[in-house]
């Protein structure tokens, strides 16, 4: 049985990307299951590698139980980031270059050296440099943000943009801190950082399990994105976004008009 055709559903996705246009699903079109869709992922961030892209780490998504329900899963999905995505703290944005951003508050990770899948939590300050808070914009290339396992997988996580607040040493009680998402000086969400999957430096010992099962290692002063600690929302052209995380600062990005 000939498999679903990767380079053509991962040639659609980053166009879609490229030109900020919604697509249809594409799992049931094409029969992707999440196997092949990891492999898509694989070939659509090859595409941006050929033009000169760098690596810069791992993301995760869905490691909150509401999204896994939401889903009808019980596994988190892992994404890439790349050097481009990456946005200056206090940095712009033009929402016209996405679909339909929607920013969220993450923990973010500092790699100092490559941790061992199933390395226990308890080694986990060996193998981190250091913690920020972060801003994770999320943009799903289909249409109405609609999709499935399969779909968002292939589709990178829907990793669009990130913004990393100020590194500073984990401090104690890193599993439940109080995130604050603020939209133009308001409260937007609160939350903490117990929602990722109770303790974010799980999502680490996640990620390294779930991308090794794809041969892809974390490497050392690669950025690891937690999760979101909180809902996603919306990004309005003009909107000044920020993200508060207790004990770490906060992290921000202005959306141009």
């Amino acid at each position: 049985m000939i498999g679903p055709d990767t380079a053509g559903i991962a040639e659609r996705l980053g166009v879609a990307a490229d030109t900020a246009t919604a697509i249809g699903q594409l799992a049931a079109e094409t029969g992707l299951d999440v196997d092949a869709a990891y492999a898509v992922q694989t070939a659509l961030i090859q595409r941006r590698l050929d033009r000169g892209e760098r690596l810069v780490g791992l993301k995760m998504g869905l490691t909150s139980k509401a999204k896994m329900a939401q889903v009808g899963v019980d596994e988190v999905i892992w994404g890439r980031l790349t050097d481009t995505m990456r946005v200056p703290d206090g940095g712009s944005v033009d929402p016209a270059a996405f679909i339909h951003p929607r920013a969220e508050p993450e923990v973010a990770f500092l790699l100092d050296r490559l941790p061992e899948p199933g390395e226990p939590v308890g080694d986990f300050t060996d193998a981190v440099r250091a913690v920020a808070p972060a801003i994770e914009l999320i943009d799903s290339r289909y249409a109405n943000f609609t999709f499935s396992l399969p779909d968002v997988v292939a589709d990178n996580a829907s990793a669009a943009a990130f913004v990393i607040g100020p590194w500073s040493p984990v401090p104690d009680g890193v599993e439940n801190l109080g995130v604050v998402l603020e939209v133009d000086g308001r409260v937007a969400e609160v939350g903490s950082t117990a929602a990722i999957l109770g303790d974010p430096r799980r999502a680490l010992d996640e990620g390294i399990r779930l991308a090794g099962r794809h041969g892809v290692r974390l490497r050392e002063g690669w950025v690891f994105l937690a999760g979101a600690a909180t809902a996603a929302v919306p990004l309005r052209p003009g909107a000044h976004v920020r993200a508060v995380v207790e004990k770490l600062g906060t992290a921000s990005l202005r959306a141009s008009a």
